[in-house]
């Protein structure tokens, strides 16, 4: 039946369509929604996770690979660092049924701390990369990558990138079925990565490669099209780009699109560079094609000559108009006629109105007043409290960092308090370790834990901590509070970040002692609960002094004109009713409503 399709979505139902039986994952735009989608169209038989980390999901993969059965794991490509121990080595290991491993790349970058392109990635591990133009190719590319995966026993990156991840096509779906049964696990030592096996297989691996290389140069998945003598070579979703680019003038160009870019198909690009006088790259993140196309002695136009942007995303009327200029040639498509878009406002980011974070970063801004100490951010919406005036983000580098960064910081200076500010599902992914390695050597810092009960940045997905499974499974929440105890922290206290007075106590005390101490500051995620309360001014009582805007910065509070002067004002649609600026404002004239 055919069905209108985001590019993530496609990869979910072409997966299915594959018959695939254990998908493991980690929430991380522009990723989330293959996991999700499988999660909810699943037949019968097929096993489906959000995994506490990238690496933990790679590694369900592998196990449910080894017996026979097909499997995928997603992430975004940051998530592949993550997942890099595990992913490298069972590339030598090798797999029985079919493994792929999705990641979406996020050129601009639009929700990453960094660009970063998996084709290179690939590359480094010597794992084959499909690569995808648009959800139609996503929808065939997944089930070709299971196909390879098997014939030669390995695992494959499917690869994506933000515009393919969300746009929408209409794709032929077929019904699902139940997976096949598969063999189950075979005792074999071809299992163990052992010195001498990793040795044995790299030669493999190297054999392979140049298989593969020949394989995609004949296998169509690298077509060369047009008769026209300037080449423009293109991949991924600037492959589209490029079509759209050049339509109606098709038949002066020559057309290379690389859907399989790893191993290099070198006979294809050969026989495009034969063809043609003149060779421009569209390509997103890395100059990869561009790379191994100068490095075959070809006189290349794109990102390394300076004609092509080094950094952020494409579009079709980016790349017109660089044809254009580089060839003469005039095309239909130029960024006047498209219709003006309307401006936008300006939305600087920020924590949502009501949201407990704010409570916890104002909480410890208060009660560390006239004292040195250092926030340390993670990755999550919490990153948000760097804003003004809030001001409590100082460093922010990786998933996990800031509770280890806050131990290094704590070694050059002992007369700071550090506090690393994580979030729960971040914590489950990969504070854990920090926390520990921070109880094992000694180290004196405050973990502030902002749990809000949600992995809320990606879109609320359940974590360890919840208590419900991605299969919609009720099972008993992982206790933070616990698990910190168990790892040898002593001093844990539990606190609401929308009780003003009891924070700032509790970090107080907290501040004041040795060692790794944490406070968990638990309250729910707005999005997650029902609304309520909301609250309202009373503008008799309000004095106008803005101490509840320029000291918290909730979006539902703005200033407006009245007969008495400038006077506070709560937009009832955006307020939750928290209450918190009522416990800053020096009148408390703000009352919470039902």
């Amino acid at each position: 039946m055919k069905e209108l399709l985001m590019g993530n979505e496609a990869v979910a139902c072409g997966a299915l369509a594959a018959g695939v039986q254990v998908v493991a994952g980690y929430p991380g735009t522009p990723s989330t929604e293959a996991l999700e989608t499988v999660a909810k169209r699943r037949p019968e038989g097929v096993y489906v996770e959000w995994s506490i980390n990238e690496k933990a999901g790679a590694e369900v993969a592998a196990g449910a690979a080894y017996a026979g059965a097909r499997s995928m794991v997603t992430m975004k490509q940051m998530g592949l660092n993550v997942a890099s121990d595990p992913v490298m080595c069972v590339n030598y290991v090798g797999v029985k049924g079919g493994m792929v491993i999705y990641v979406a790349d996020d050129p601009g970058p639009i929700s990453s701390q960094t660009e970063q392109d998996t084709r290179s990635w690939g590359q480094f591990a010597k794992i084959p990369v499909l690569d995808c133009t648009s959800p139609e190719q996503a929808f065939e590319q997944v089930q070709y990558a299971f196909e390879l995966s098997e014939a030669k026993g390995m695992p494959v990156i499917l690869r994506s990138t933000t515009r393919v991840c969300h746009a929408c096509a209409v794709v032929d779906v077929p019904e699902f079925v139940s997976p096949k049964p598969v063999e189950g696990f075979v005792k074999d030592p071809k299992w163990v990565i052992f010195p001498g096996l990793s040795y044995q297989n790299k030669k493999k691996i190297f054999k392979r490669e140049s298989e593969l290389a020949k394989l995609f140069s004949e296998n169509g998945k690298n077509p060369v099209t047009g008769s026209g003598k300037t080449g423009i070579a293109c991949g991924g979703i600037s492959a589209a780009y490029v079509a759209d680019a050049i339509r109606g003038h098709e038949d002066q160009f020559t057309v290379f699109n690389v859907t399989a870019p790893y191993p290099f198909p070198v006979q294809a690009a050969k026989a495009f560079l034969d063809q043609v006088d003149k060779v421009l790259v569209f390509e997103e993140l890395d100059p990869y094609i561009e790379d191994h196309l100068a490095a075959m002695g070809a006189d290349v136009i794109g990102k390394r000559s300076g004609d092509v942007p080094e950094a952020g995303e494409l579009s079709a009327v980016k790349v017109a108009g660089m044809i254009s200029a580089k060839t003469g040639i005039a095309l239909d498509l130029k960024a006047a006629d498209l219709p003006e878009a309307p401006a936008l406002p300006v939305r600087p980011p920020v924590l949502c109105a009501g949201c407990p974070h704010r409570g916890a970063f104002y909480a410890v801004k208060k009660a560390m007043k006239g004292r040195k100490f250092i926030a340390l951010g993670d990755i999550g919406c919490y990153t948000l409290g760097n804003a003004m005036p809030l001001d409590m983000v100082d460093t922010c580098l990786c998933m996990g960092a800031g509770v280890t960064m806050a131990q290094g910081l704590n070694h050059v200076d002992p007369s700071t308090v550090n506090f690393a500010f994580i979030g729960d599902s971040t914590f489950f992914a990969s504070g854990i370790t920090g926390a520990v390695n921070g109880v094992y050597n000694q180290a004196d810092i405050v973990l502030a834990i902002l749990d809000n009960s949600t992995t809320a940045m990606t879109g609320h997905q359940p974590h360890p901590g919840t208590g419900v499974t991605m299969m919609g499974e009720r099972v008993k929440p992982v206790s933070i509070e616990a698990v910190l105890r168990g790892a040898g922290v002593t001093s844990v206290r539990t606190v609401d970040p929308l009780n003003l007075g009891e924070a700032v106590s509790a970090i107080q005390a907290a501040a004041d002692e040795k060692g790794v101490r944490a406070l968990i500051f638990k309250s729910p995620c707005i999005a997650i609960v029902p609304k309520e309360k909301t609250a309202k001014v009373d503008q008799d009582a309000c004095i106008g002094c803005r101490r509840c805007i320029s000291e918290l910065g909730c979006p539902a509070i703005t200033m407006i004109e009245t007969a008495d002067g400038k006077k506070a004002d709560i937009d009832p649609a955006l307020c939750t009713g928290c209450g918190l600026c009522n416990q800053i404002c020096p009148k408390h004239c703000m009352e919470v409503i039902r």
